[in-house]
Formats: C-alpha cells, sequence, structure tokens
C-alpha cells in the first residue's frame, strides 16, 4: 500500500466517535478564530471585488452564506468569497511544520458544503479534521523547497479543502483516492506577488476552498482523477518540491492528532515575523527600554522568513507592510503591538515607526534554520544607543501549542477583529462565540450565521 492509500483510507474509516474531546474543542476554537478572521475583512479591499464577481457569476440567492455581507450563494461562490476574506488581516491560524494556513482553506468550503448538503455541527467538526489532517501531512510531506516558490496555503489547500467536502460527501477510499488527484491538479499559487504588493493572496485562498469543493463534487458525480497525484513521476512533489518525504502522509494516522498543534496568531502579521516581535518584545520589557534606546536590531531568522520577508524592503500598502520585518518589530517598539489599528493607522504614517524599521534586518541563523519548521524560533540582537548589546530569546511565540490562546484570550480576540470591521456589536459577537463553542450541538448549519 502506497503512503497515498493509506491516507485515503484513514480518511474513509475516520468517523467522529474516533475524535478525541481535546480534538473536538481545538476544532471549535479553530472555527471560531477562523470565522473572527473572515468578519475582519468586512468591506475591506478586496473583498467586495470577489462580492461582486460572485454576485455577477453565481445565483442571486443560494443555500451557502456569505459571511461578511451575509447574502447567499451557491456553495461554491460562498467557499469562493469566505476563502477569500478570512486571509486579509494575517490573522489566521498556522501549523508550523507544514507552513500550511488551514482554517482559510478548510472551513470555507466545510460550511459551503454543509450548508448546500443539510449537514449538522458534528458532520462539519468531522470534514473539518478530515481537511486538517491530510492537508498538513501533504504540506509537510512537500517540504521545505515548496515554500520557497509556491504558496502552500493555495497548492496544498486546495487537497485540504477538497478532502473536508469529500468526508461530507462521505467518501470512500477510492473516492478519497480520485479525489486527491482533481484537487492535486488544480493546485497554483506564487509568492511572485509580493514583490508587486498585489493582490493575490486572497486569490489563492478562495480559489483553494472553491476548487477543493468542485473537486469533491465532480468527483461525486464519477469524475476520475490521478491517482498517484502526490507520489507519481509527473505529481505534485515532482513538479513542485526537490525535498518530499512521502512517509510524512501516513506517518502517525490515528495517532498523532496535527490539527492539535496547530497555532493562532496574536500579531496581525505575517507568522515570519512573530517569533522576533516576541522576542524584541520581551527584551524591552526585561531591559526597561524604549524605542529611542535602539540603535539596531539583528533579527536572526530561519531560510523561509528570509525568502517571504525580503521581497518588501519600503512596503506600498498595510498588507504589504505585516510581511515587513521592520514594520512590524517598529510597530512592536514604538506602539507596544502590531495590531489590526495599528497596521493600518500607523503602519505606514508614522514617521517613528518607518525610522525604526531602518534600524532592522535579517540574517540567517543556523539554529533557528536548523530548528524550522518544526519550531520558529525568536532570536534577536539589539545594540543600545549607549553602546550596549543585547540578546532576546523565545522559544514559542504566542499562539504556539505550548504558547496558546485559552479561550478567554480567544473570545477577546474575537471581540477586538469584529469591533475593528464592526462587523458585529460586542451582543452578537458573545453571541456567535456561544455558538461556535456548541457547535457538535448543532443540528443544522443552514443559516448558522
Amino acid at each position: 500500500m502506497s503512503h497515498t492509500q493509506a491516507l485515503c483510507r484513514f480518511l474513509a474509516e475516520l468517523n467522529y466517535e474516533q475524535l478525541p474531546e481535546n480534538v473536538l474543542a481545538r476544532t471549535e476554537d479553530l472555527y471560531l478564530d477562523w470565522l473572527a478572521c473572515a468578519l475582519a475583512s468586512k468591506g475591506a479591499h478586496p473583498i467586495p471585488l470577489f462580492e461582486r464577481y460572485a454576485h455577477k457569476m453565481g445565483p442571486s440567492s443560494g443555500p451557502a452564506q456569505i459571511i461578511v455581507s451575509g447574502a447567499s450563494s451557491s456553495a461554491y461562490f460562498a467557499a469562493l468569497v469566505n476563502g477569500a476574506s478570512s486571509h486579509l488581516v494575517e490573522q489566521d491560524d498556522l501549523h508550523n511544520s507544514s507552513v500550511l494556513h488551514p482554517a482559510t482553506v478548510v472551513f470555507p468550503a466545510a460550511l459551503a458544503a454543509a450548508q448546500d448538503l443539510g449537514k449538522s455541527g458534528r458532520e462539519l467538526l468531522l470534514a473539518s479534521v478530515a481537511g486538517y489532517e491530510a492537508g498538513i501531512r501533504i504540506g509537510e510531506f512537500m517540504g521545505r523547497s515548496h515554500y520557497r516558490i509556491f504558496h502552500t496555503t493555495a497548492t496544498v489547500g486546495t487537497l485540504a479543502a477538497a478532502v473536508a467536502v469529500g468526508k461530507l460527501l462521505d467518501f470512500n477510499e477510492e473516492q478519497f483516492i480520485n479525489l486527491l488527484g482533481s484537487a492535486g491538479t488544480q493546485a497554483a499559487g506564487l509568492w511572485e506577488f509580493l514583490r508587486d504588493a498585489a493582490d493575490s493572496k486572497q486569490l489563492h485562498t478562495a480559489k483553494a476552498a472553491a476548487d477543493g469543493l468542485l473537486a469533491a463534487y465532480l468527483t461525486a458525480d464519477g469524475l476520475t482523477g490521478a491517482r498517484n497525484i502526490l507520489e507519481g513521476d509527473q505529481g505534485l512533489a515532482a513538479g513542485m518540491s526537490s525535498d518530499a518525504q512521502p512517509s510524512r502522509l501516513s506517518a502517525g494516522l490515528g495517532t498523532r492528532w496535527a490539527l492539535l498543534e496547530t497555532s493562532f496568531k496574536f500579531h496581525a502579521s505575517c507568522r515570519h515575523t512573530h517569533p522576533a516581535a516576541d522576542a524584541l518584545l520581551d527584551l524591552m520589557q526585561r531591559e526597561g527600554l524604549g524605542a529611542d534606546h535602539i540603535a539596531r536590531v539583528e533579527t536572526r531568522v530561519h531560510q523561509g522568513a528570509i525568502d517571504v520577508l525580503g521581497r518588501v524592503a519600503v512596503p506600498a500598502t498595510v498588507h504589504q507592510a505585516k510581511f515587513s520585518m521592520g514594520t512590524v518589530l517598529g510597530l512592536i517598539a514604538v506602539h507596544g503591538k502590531a495590531g489590526l489599528t495599528e497596521f493600518h493607522h500607523l503602519a505606514l504614517t508614522d514617521p517613528a515607526v518607518a525610522s525604526f524599521r531602518d534600524k532592522v534586518s535579517m540574517t540567517l541563523d543556523p539554529e533557528v534554520d536548523g530548528a524550522y519548521p518544526q519550531r520558529w524560533l525568536g532570536r534577536v540582537s539589539v545594540t543600545t544607543t549607549d553602546g550596549r548589546t543585547l540578546h532576546g530569546a523565545i522559544d514559542e511565540p504566542k499562539g504556539d501549542p505550548g504558547n496558546t490562546l485559552n479561550r478567554e484570550a480567544l473570545a477577546d480576540k474575537f471581540q477586538r477583529l469584529t469591533r475593528f470591521s464592526d462587523a458585529r456589536t460586542p451582543a452578537q459577537a458573545d453571541a456567535l462565540i456561544d455558538k461556535a463553542w456548541n457547535l457538535r450541538n448543532a443540528a443544522s448549519m443552514a443559516h448558522w450565521l
């Protein structure tokens, strides 16, 4: 049996009763966090473009809900818009070793299909776990080389979304094999957009969620796909990786719940900036430093951070600022936080932040690079204006499984994000928080919002 076959057999046989309580609770937490991210993007460019496209090309109403507007559409177009909206504010979850943002591709597809198919909260949770477990393993299989050129959440995300919908459709092993073939042949998404401050990142997640759903619905109707799309001579790894590890596809199935390893994002920026941001903040608090006491900051990082963040020198947009190590650390040093409000009102306009940005550099560190992607270490060296050299170190950034956000912190984050976009009143937000934490008791996901 190939590793792909083993994965597909596991997915086909997985049932709700197999899911441990901590996996179910964590999935509800991840769903709540994803919903906050989607609501936070209400009205923000380029999400209205996706809404207008769905309105023009899709039905005027349908069984699936578009989160930012409350409108309804077909499952395909709801997945498209919700996939775009939940990845905009850079607060959605991340799994470290796969470098995959699972929520922004799995939940849009799963929720849209669950609403279309009349499924319950339990069925949505099971499908989401399947999407996470498959997506994370496929991301790990593709290796570090894949991420240098390809946006893993776009490529692997297409397969993760497809698996979630396939589980809602109760696929057997053979159908999952065909499903991966049809999803994998659509997988795409390149990092080049960062150089131009282009909007492609939202297109990546929109298409991953929608195309995953497309692959599942067509598979249910009899469409076949390549049987060895992951490991084959002309498959994903052959074309998109130089260090693929097939054994990662089947390792620990049913015993290692990879979903539990997913991190929540605290800062509203690219996850590659978080370790250094936490290390700098910790050092400044420990030493009693202000931004004006700092002459230089050297961040010692892994190669993946240089590959992604090194494309942005002087950010031209708020979104691009979230991929600027200097800007993120400038917000941390000058204002003590790098949240949505700070990015939208200070990242591009505050001279103190711009001045601090120019003090920040990135250096490849063997220890940090060797630990990545399993561990994202934060290491900074600060030179003070009075000539001292100080060092900061963080082994688990805030939001990592060992330094996670508890439910109180997640509720606070939900309130902050929905307040930022004025998407919900505090009372309405509280009601959605309660509903998310009781997702397993929802008899139907229809009109859940």
